[in-house]
């Protein structure tokens, strides 16, 4: 494959890759910007590639790689070393003191709501809240999965609605 026929290529993936690099950044300008840093490590390791293979999942494979080593050196350059004899490594975000107390009003308005669910939905929902799966917790309770989904889904809603002010 020429460098032309190998840049062509590349050029008509670049927009499927935009979902992908928006879902791992989070972010339109990063997302292009690794995007950019992809087809440039891809064009410049063109000779890397095996003609015939998935140069879609190469690319995507080079942009995983691409993301993860920027996203270690950004986590890096923010943590620092202790000099003292200790040698201890400190993370400088990790410096934030929570007050516990309105973890405790949250935890009371939530455990309130849920026992204000209807037993139809809290029943399926407090089950789901322990781990079972769906279809034990039909089994268990003798309704269809559907159904079983319906309720849980249900409950949710009525606890978001209802707990809103925690959003």
């Amino acid at each position: 494959m020429t460098a032309l026929e190998f840049g062509y290529a590349i050029n008509n993936m670049t927009k499927s890759m935009k979902p992908f690099a928006l879902r791992l950044t989070k972010d339109m300008e990063q997302a292009n910007d690794l995007i950019q840093e992809t087809v440039l490590k891809a064009f410049s390791n063109r000779e890397k590639f095996s003609e015939g293979t998935n140069l879609k999942a190469w690319l995507f494979t080079i942009m995983k790689n691409t993301f993860i080593t920027n996203y270690q050196r950004m986590v890096r350059r923010k943590t620092f070393i202790d000099t003292t004899e200790n040698l201890h490594f400190i993370n400088s975000t990790e410096n934030i003191a929570q007050n516990s107390a309105y973890g405790s009003f949250a935890m009371a308005d939530i455990v309130s709501q849920i026992s204000k669910l209807d037993d139809v939905y809290k029943e399926p929902f407090m089950m789901h809240y322990r781990g079972f799966k769906y279809h034990e917790i039909a089994e268990k309770l003798d309704i269809p999965i559907g159904t079983v989904k319906n309720r849980i889904h249900i409950a949710r809603k009525e606890l978001k609605d209802a707990l809103k002010i925690y959003a």
